[in-house]
């Protein structure tokens, strides 16, 4: 009963038109009537406490490593790095939209700052070369989404919270599945594109991959120092995006001489109107989250999956299942936030790893910003691209299809997360 309560709350004020944030508080309130220990108090103060919360302040400031990162310059330098390393083998460009989308996303965290940073630099390029823009859009969008998987992965982040997991470990067991996404890509695109231009008859040229290097290495140092600094512990995730904050103002301001300072308030209204709406979600969410475990939601899931306890991969395999089919309906961070207290208490008591099925649950709602109708990242290539959203969904298919296969190899093969991550925790 509890959990049809919730399904219909939740379901029912999304079909009503709310807004997710308030479909989720809805949803507590309905909870809370059904148990009869409604109480306002008891509201608010998880409410508050859902935002007052020390690592969600990484939101903000990664949020506004991207903005900063493409009003100075970074971006920009990191594709020309990308672009002179390969842009000269066939179909070279759009290795270089991996490299460079996999160079950002190790910065800034958000699949869709991210692409439209990458789209907006490459699809011009790969039009003017002759590329297949439908396809090369599809391309760009999949690279896009490695962000959410890589540190300092925004939706990591609120995963860790709503969950009360080590963020840190989160980040260092995403780094190796990040890397197979670029690598799926590479070798899904090799096989794709072998009707693109090549290089326009360019060979690789030392000396101009050397410039490109020396301009753009301030820009590509900075993963380094993200990621090195949690690893060796001097500094926390949400230390980590105030010190990328700092170090992308100064590289704009100084280093590159392309950042307007006189832009830097539109710049940070920017970053912040999308952070409110992320923190204000994980607010809202943390109000349901509390009231599923009182309700003890989690163990009523556990006797629905009782089949499939015993046997860690094949749990993995119908989790996975059900995350895919609920992502081409709802967006990353709501079902972050709505499965996320749910499913973790029942993978922790499968005996599955709470850290390696975390970044397998992230990797699978990443890929659900491809897939139609929602496709967050979608829409932003569509938008960008001036393609329809119809040529751009034909595009993205062998890529979504490749990442959505790594994803259930990771299912079947979990040594292959596991190995890497404790070594690198």
């Amino acid at each position: 009963m509890t959990i049809a309560t919730f399904l219909f709350a939740l379901l029912g004020a999304m079909a009503l038109g709310a807004p997710i944030a308030f479909s989720l508080l809805i949803c507590g309130v309905a909870l809370m009537f059904q148990m009869d220990n409604f109480d306002t108090q008891i509201l608010a103060q998880n409410l508050l406490e859902g935002a007052n919360n020390y690592p969600l302040m990484a939101v903000p400031f990664f949020m506004l490593t991207g903005e900063l990162m493409n009003a100075g310059g970074l971006s920009r330098r990191i594709v020309e790095v990308a672009d002179a390393l390969v842009g000269h083998v066939q179909g070279g460009l759009g290795y270089v939209a991996i490299i460079a989308a996999a160079i950002v996303a190790s910065i800034s965290g958000s699949a869709v700052a991210d692409t439209a940073a990458v789209a907006a630099l490459l699809i011009p390029m790969m039009r003017n070369a002759g590329y297949g823009v439908p396809r090369a859009a599809g391309l760009i969008a999949s690279a896009g989404c490695i962000a959410p998987v890589v540190p300092p992965s925004i939706p990591l982040v609120v995963f860790g919270v709503t969950t009360q997991l080590s963020i840190t470990k989160l980040f260092m067991a995403g780094i190796v599945p990040g890397l197979m996404m670029a690598i799926t890509l590479a070798l899904t695109w090799r096989f794709v594109a072998k009707r693109e231009p090549g290089g326009g008859g360019r060979k690789f040229e030392l000396s101009r991959f050397l410039k490109a290097l020396r301009d753009g290495v301030w820009a590509l140092v900075l993963p380094f120092v993200i990621i090195g600094g949690m690893k060796a512990g001097v500094f926390t995730p949400t230390e980590a995006a105030t010190v990328a904050v700092f170090y992308s103002l100064l590289a704009g301001q100084f280093i590159y001489r392309e950042l307007d300072i006189r832009k830097l308030p539109s710049l940070m209204l920017a970053a912040l109107k999308t952070s409110s709406t992320i923190m204000f979600l994980v607010a809202c969410a943390m109000v349901s989250a509390w009231l599923i475990t009182i309700a003890d939601i989690p163990a009523q899931v556990v006797v629905l999956l009782q089949p499939f306890m015993d046997n860690q991969i094949l749990l993995m395999f119908v989790i996975m299942v059900l995350v895919v089919v609920v992502g081409t309906a709802l967006d990353l961070m709501p079902t972050v936030l709505i499965l996320g207290p749910i499913l973790v208490p029942v993978v922790k008591l499968a005996g599955i790893d709470p850290y390696y099925f975390g970044v397998l649950f992230i990797m699978n709602n990443a890929i659900g910003l491809l897939t139609p109708p929602v496709g967050t990242v979608l829409n932003v290539v569509a938008g960008v691209s001036k393609e329809s959203l119809d040529s751009v969904i034909k595009g993205v298919w062998p890529f979504l299809l490749a990442e959505t296969a790594l994803m259930f190899l990771l299912v079947i093969f979990p040594q292959l997360v596991l190995v890497p991550m404790r070594w690198l925790s």
